[in-house]
């Protein structure tokens, strides 16, 4: 969806946010962003290593 985009709309999007939020506001709407998706990207990552010892122990049973 984000690929359909491109440079020019990308460029108007920003150009709205700036209008719409602020200079002041941007960076700190940009930085709660950035640890939103820090937050979510660490907790994937734990859900994906607690589901791994799992999967690896029904391999182990099933080859037996």
């Amino acid at each position: 969806m984000l690929s359909n985009i491109g440079i020019p709309g990308l460029i108007i999007v920003l150009v709205l946010a700036l209008i719409i939020f602020g200079p002041s506001k941007l960076p700190e709407i940009g930085r709660a962003f950035g640890t939103t998706l820090k937050e979510f990207k660490k907790s994937t990552r734990e859900l994906v290593s607690d589901e791994q010892p799992e999967e690896k122990k029904k391999n182990c049973y099933k080859n037996e």
